[in-house]
């Protein structure tokens, strides 16, 4: 019998087959793509003439782009619903995911609160306690905000006393958001709703109002149209929003893209944060405690980074990159606060270094290799002691107000679930305050770091994950996950979508390209504008690593990425076709000629630079632009593109396009498929219905066009052939 299957198979793939590429993968489907029309439309830069065939795809209010998402979504799901084994994967990831997630306990007022998901909870509710006897109540559940989980909870922020919260709500995943005003002993809401609220925290003075940021309304679609002048606002309670003073803003010479305030704990100081790009801000300070004072300027330059992380009378202390790659914390008086006068406080080192504060210390927390190592020192500058960390990995949290007599942090890694701790800040003593109980054993997979060379000789880090006697035999499918821009460091942290991952044999590796924030702003830098190339040099040697060493081949191995990850992709594929057998970029920015034109999109002009900028720049973005460099006659890896339909941050449009320009030239029988959620934005906020339906059809879709026709964990063998 099993040879009469076989032969049936191998049958069967033969005459299905009209060509060598097509014997070689025999789940190969037959797939027939919606029409996309093309129109006339031609920009012109520094003389040359670029096409932009796909240009209606931008409209996201069109009929006409409604029914293409329709029905690019019917073909899609069409596609995966061939694939046998996608509701094994999806019932094993919900039955991995349901354990409880409980965060961090914090002290607001007379209650302590905190984050829980039972499990497969939508969205994780805020719980409160008076006393530590006392049974914890539900003080807000996000899953009650809409039917589908599609209503997410943003920020919170508490008034000092404790006794008011505002937070902020996201509708279908977008940027914009509501802010409700609630009276947290009845639960009530106890003013009007704020509205066209985007990119904002809330920070409190006293107990008066809360100072947040916003954009005036575009015109146009709020989903796509260009939003470049962000306002800092002062809401004062008990007052409609119209009358909401503007602070910061409102004038040609105040206009940046983004604007950011933040109040001192003891509500002395405010602090703005005007910046035009993602790196890069002034600093300007206000005096709360004077009637009327006048906003002072500390720095006026978008040169570095800098930002006041804790006061103590008018001492400031503040945490810069100025003359500091890897940052530094310094002191400086309020009256007199100018670079020229700032002291050394924690002195830069050769490792990037980030702070916060609680319980009356500092603790700086440095990336060792893209790995933590925490010291808690005290305000007069002396190292108190070197957190003792449970392993090699990422800790985060250690922040807290000033009388907090409890420090909470995390650890997680790579193939550790995260496990909240407990630091006595007097003593050192820490322990476990919440261990998570979850169907997965740590014990059963390794984690190693490696290094690379890259193409210029540059050595690169990498962290690879995998089930403990996997064979090096170039057969296991691995994943290549990475970023690379925006000073955003890839540390080792959990993922439940990768356990599943790492279950079924697959390897999951993360390089710490450059780009990101690994190493300091010359790291950072060394992958911007016209170093920007670097970054998909530095993925592809990652990529080129694990098949030299084994652990995989180019029939075994597929990248994703999103946002700036998702450029990683479309390029990395576009640039080596040949590299990978899967591609999965998700919500990408793709058309780098006209990223710039949407929502706050020219924002990231420090990384990018901007095809209006000059003809080297043009050229140069040109030349890597995903959209731009897909070519007739090539044969381009299985491709399942992923975005949102509310994403007004890389507007799904960058996707559309980029569909729409493989789906019309791509050669060979992988499919260029695209996945477009609905009511979903950037990722924030995604119910998590949504996210395992997503990983399943990710990894099912990943797997089944690697030729596995049942999942590895079950049979290791191949189709012949394969």
């Amino acid at each position: 019998m099993k040879n009469l299957a076989l032969a049936i198979i191998i049958l069967t793939t033969i005459t299905a087959c009209k060509n060598e590429n097509e014997l070689k993968n025999s789940n190969a489907i037959a797939v027939t793509y919606p029409e996309t029309k093309t129109v006339d439309s031609v920009d012109t830069y520094f003389g040359e003439q670029v096409n932009d065939p796909y240009r209606w795809l931008e409209d996201d209010r069109s009929e006409e782009t409604g029914d293409w998402v329709k029905a690019q979504n019917k073909v899609t799901g069409d596609y995966l619903a061939h694939i046998p084994y996608r509701q094994e994967l999806k019932d094993r990831l919900e039955e991995i995911w349901n354990y409880e997630k409980v965060g961090a306990p914090f002290i607001e007022g007379d209650y302590t609160y905190f984050y829980k998901n039972d499990g497969l909870q939508n969205q994780s509710v805020i719980y409160r306690k008076k006393n530590d006897d006392d049974k914890e109540e539900v003080f807000l559940d996000p899953n009650t905000f809409s039917n589908d989980g599609t209503v997410s909870l943003g920020g919170i922020s508490f008034s000092k006393d404790g006794k008011i919260l505002a937070y902020s709500i996201s509708e279908g995943g977008s940027d914009w958001r509501k802010v409700i005003v609630m009276n947290i002993e009845t639960k009530e809401q106890i003013e009007d709703t704020l509205v066209d609220v985007k990119f904002s925290g809330i920070s409190w003075k006293n107990n008066d109002g809360f100072y947040y940021s916003s954009y005036d309304k575009p015109k146009g679609s709020e989903l796509s149209a260009k939003t470049d002048q962000h306002k800092l606002f002062y809401h004062k309670l008990g007052t409609s929003q119209k009358q909401d003073q503007l602070i910061y803003g409102g004038t040609p010479e105040e206009k940046h893209r983004y604007v950011s305030g933040s109040v001192t704990e003891d509500g002395k100081y405010l602090f703005i944060y005007p910046r035009s790009s993602t790196s890069g801000s002034k600093l300007l300070m206000k005096d709360l405690s004077k009637p009327n004072s006048k906003i002072v300027t500390i720095l006026n330059n978008f040169d570095t980074d800098s930002s006041v992380m804790e006061n103590v009378g008018s001492t400031l202390y503040i945490i810069t990159n100025k003359n500091a790659p890897n940052q530094k914390v310094v002191t400086v008086d309020a009256s007199n606060p100018s670079p020229e006068h700032w002291k050394d406080f924690i002195p830069e080192t050769e490792n990037v270094l980030s702070a916060s504060t609680s319980s009356g210390y500092i603790f700086a927390s440095y990336m060792v290799d893209a790995v933590s190592q925490v010291k808690q020192y005290d305000y007069d500058g002396k190292l108190v002691r070197e957190i003792e960390l449970p392993g090699v990995g990422s800790a985060g949290g250690f922040g807290g107000k000033k009388d907090d007599e409890t420090v909470y942090f995390s650890f997680s890694n790579y193939i550790t679930p995260s496990t909240i701790y407990t630091l006595n800040p007097k003593t050192g003593a820490s322990g476990v305050y919440k261990k998570p109980e979850i169907k997965y054993n740590p014990e059963d997979f390794e984690s190693k770091q490696v290094f690379y060379t890259s193409k210029d000789g540059t050595k690169i880090p990498m962290l690879i994950s995998y089930k403990k006697g996997t064979e090096l035999n170039g057969k296991n499918p691995t994943i290549l996950y990475s970023y690379g821009g925006f000073n955003i460091s890839m540390t080792p942290s959990f993922s439940i979508a990768n356990a599943v991952w790492m279950e079924q044999g697959g390897v999951y590796a993360v390089p710490n390209i450059r780009g990101g924030g690994e190493y300091g702003k010359k790291w950072h830098d060394a992958g911007t504008q016209l170093k920007k190339q670097n970054v998909f040099d530095d993925f592809i040697a990652a990529a080129e690593y694990l098949i030299d060493n084994k652990y995989t081949s180019s029939d075994y191995l597929a990248i994703r990425g999103g946002s700036n990850g998702g450029l990683l992709v479309g390029a990395t594929m576009t640039q080596r076709p040949d590299l990978v057998k899967v591609a999965i970029p998700a919500v990408g920015v793709l058309d780098m000629l006209r990223y710039h034109t949407f929502t706050s999109g020219a924002g990231w002009a420090y990384d990018y630079g901007t095809s209006e900028d000059n003809k080297e720049m043009f050229d140069y973005l040109k030349g890597y632009s995903p959209v731009h460099n897909v070519k007739e006659g090539v044969a381009y890896p299985a491709t399942m593109i992923t975005t949102g339909d509310h994403d007004d941050r890389v507007v799904p449009a960058h996707s559309f396009k980029f569909a729409a320009e493989l789906q019309s030239k791509q050669t060979g029988m992988n499919p260029t498929l695209i996945r477009i959620e609905t009511d979903a934005g950037h990722g924030a906020g995604t119910p998590v219905s949504k996210t395992i339906e997503q990983y399943a059809d990710i990894f099912g879709f990943t797997l089944y066009n690697m030729g596995y026709k049942e999942l590895p964990n079950k049979t290791m063998t191949k189709v012949k052939g394969k």
